[in-house]
């Protein structure tokens, strides 16, 4: 009796287990084959800001809205079109954001400013050998029909505290759908990928940014 039971504690540790560690690892591999096979991206996006509560407050929210179109290694360009219209766009070389509203345009040198940023994380590294020399990557339980992979900094002084990459696999490629950052202001930004096309041909003037006549240019 006691060695069958032990036979079957083993074999019900061996059920259980099992399946979870092909779960877990299946995030990074699909995060491998996503930096591997895709080259550029173009979707429509939604972010959900949510600020931490202050003072007994709740927590406030915003949502945004807009396109986004990027090309590893290192450029993207994001039309924010709700509720403020924005462009944040990356050349490769330099970081643009132009404020309509304050008919404003900020121009630094991207590796400056980018460095620790979401988009720069997923779209500058070249591989997933690349992205784990600065961070950590862990595969994630599966859950709303995506598998996730937390990439954490080894670095504890940058912008991200964590970040939760939601991807799928299906017959055109892997796809990134869900891009969720918690800062080390306690702040969380949840960006979500909509018709996301894999690998488009995109033009050659789409990372160039022209400052639109009468604009106010800063170069700090």
């Amino acid at each position: 009796m006691p060695i069958f039971r032990r036979f079957l504690l083993g074999w019900l540790w061996v059920c259980l287990l099992c399946p979870l560690t092909q779960a877990q690892a299946q995030g990074v591999e699909l995060m491998a084959q996503f930096m591997k096979q895709v080259n550029s991206g173009r979707a429509s996006f939604t972010q959900v800001v949510t600020s931490p509560s202050k003072a007994g407050q709740p927590p406030r929210q915003k949502t945004s809205s807009g396109s986004l179109e990027f090309h590893r290694p290192g450029q993207f360009r994001f039309v924010y079109k709700k509720p403020f219209a924005q462009t944040l766009l990356a050349d490769g070389q330099n970081f643009w954001l132009h404020d309509v509203e304050l008919n404003q345009i900020t121009v630094r040198k991207q590796n400056q400013v980018l460095g620790g940023t979401p988009m720069a994380l997923l779209t500058s590294a070249a591989d997933v050998k690349a992205l784990e020399a600065d961070f950590q990557l862990r595969s994630e339980p599966a859950r709303e029909g995506l598998e996730w992979v937390r990439v954490t900094p080894k670095a504890q002084d940058g912008q991200i505290q964590s970040l939760l990459a939601g991807l799928r696999k299906t017959d055109k490629g892997v796809e990134l759908l869900v891009i969720d950052v918690q800062d080390s202001l306690g702040q969380r930004s949840v960006l979500t990928l909509n018709g996301l096309e894999l690998n488009p041909a995109l033009g050659a003037d789409t990372f160039v940014f022209r400052p639109p006549a009468g604009v106010e240019v800063i170069r700090p």
